[in-house]
């Protein structure tokens, strides 16, 4: 089987974990949350079991990096905790992430061009990065007219902030990844590596959320 279809496949159970939580919402039960807070510790875990079989050179060399990465899931599992109360918040970053990633990705293979940061992530193009962008914010827009049936200005740069920093989450684990010498953080997900490489978009986003509802 191609990464292609792993990656499809395991796109499709995630989107049907997504509905089912969805579900659980409907009728009063917070599985967002609970939902949210397996997904961050799951990340953390991967992420320590990785610095276990790390080689100890490595991370002493480069403590402040690793330190810092730890720190900023920390702060995830913090703001899932609390955002995680409010699904709709939830399903806002969501759509706009899932937008963004899915706007880079096509977007970045069918136009190419020059390379973002060709040292940490090979496949990234500022044309990719630019539809991401688009592809994220319409996404939030259109959460706001089909939900509300109405366009929310505010929704733009909602959707641009989610978008731009759901990339940058992204590089930040490339750059820890390329730093440990490892290509995924995990296989746990066929086709798109593990946990923490299949939602490190969140790792700015979340946390900045949770700040501006602070």
């Amino acid at each position: 089987m191609s990464d292609t279809s792993k990656r499809i496949i395991v796109g499709l159970v995630m989107a049907t974990i997504a509905g089912l939580a969805a579900l659980g919402e409907y009728y009063g039960i917070p599985t967002v949350r609970y939902l949210g807070i397996i997904i961050v510790l799951a990340m953390i875990v991967e992420y320590a079991m990785c610095m276990l079989r790390a080689d100890h050179k490595v991370i002493k060399q480069n403590w402040i990096t690793f330190g810092g990465f730890l720190v900023l899931l920390m702060l995830m599992l913090a703001a899932i905790n609390a955002v995680g109360n409010r699904p709709w918040i939830i399903l806002l970053m969501l759509l706009t992430i899932a937008g963004a990633d899915i706007g880079a990705w096509f977007f970045g293979r069918l136009i190419g061009g020059d390379k973002m940061w060709e040292r940490l992530s090979a496949g990234k193009t500022w044309s990719g990065q630019i539809a991401g962008i688009l592809c994220g914010t319409f996404a939030s827009v259109m959460y706001g007219l089909l939900g509300a049936d109405t366009f929310m200005p505010q929704l733009m740069w909602i959707g641009i902030s989610i978008a731009l920093l759901s990339q940058y989450g992204d590089l930040t684990a490339s750059y820890v990844k390329r730093t440990l010498g490892i290509k995924d953080f995990g296989t746990i997900l066929p086709g798109h590596g593990g946990i923490l490489d299949r939602f490190d978009g969140w790792i700015y986003a979340l946390p900045l959320v949770w700040l501006i509802m602070l």
